[in-house]
């Protein structure tokens, strides 16, 4: 999975403390969000897309979402 979380997050000018403070975690559970290590619960996402004012869509993608580099020449 991956994520705009640290991107949306920046542009609202809210650290990883405040964010996770606002949604009801703890930090570290921002920091595997951001590099896609933890998939969040509808809730969560839900509650994040509120605070960063995006749609759930915008901020997560599936590794299928993502175009694939090809690696043959």
């Amino acid at each position: 999975m991956y994520t705009r979380i640290k991107e949306l997050r920046a542009r609202c000018g809210l650290t990883q403390a405040e964010l996770a403070e606002r949604v009801g975690v703890r930090r570290e559970t921002v920091v595997f969000l951001e590099r896609g290590k933890y998939n969040p619960s509808l809730r969560l996402a839900y509650q994040i897309s509120v605070i960063l004012k995006s749609p759930i869509d915008e901020i997560f993608f599936f590794d299928d979402e993502f175009p694939q580099k090809d690696v043959n020449p």
